[in-house]
């Protein structure tokens, strides 16, 4: 069973840049594709960003698209979401999660979640 340890949030002030990784246990993490998702109080969780196991397909949220970007290293376990030109909206506790093979939006397709690392932008 993949594990999911999230890292790198923080506070940035607004028009800033932000790196979040996202280290897994186990030896199959090629097979799994990633996301990143995000909850910012009283609100509900939102699709970010994904990628396929190999990489080929991304799939972006419409609030990040050509602000956010995501990677892989899967020599590393590792997956990063790199975020650039941040606003205070994109303050949220953002979350990791992993499911096998197809990249999906959608939060109900994953199965597994890391515990979330709190980014805050301040204006």
């Amino acid at each position: 069973q993949v594990q999911l340890v999230e890292s790198g949030g923080g506070l940035v002030q607004a028009g800033g840049s932000l790196r979040l990784t996202c280290v897994a246990s186990g030896r199959t993490f090629s097979t799994y594709a990633m996301a990143w998702f995000r909850q910012a109080p009283g609100k509900e969780r939102e699709f970010v960003i994904a990628i396929s196991g190999s990489g080929g397909r991304i799939l972006f949220g419409d609030s990040v698209e050509g602000r956010f970007t995501i990677s892989r290293d899967n020599a590393k376990n590792t997956v990063y979401l790199q975020m650039n030109l941040l606003k205070p909206e994109d303050t949220a506790v953002y979350y990791c999660a992993a499911r096998p093979i197809y990249a999906s939006s959608s939060s109900s397709d994953y199965g597994i979640w890391g515990q979330g690392t709190q980014v805050t932008v301040s204006s």
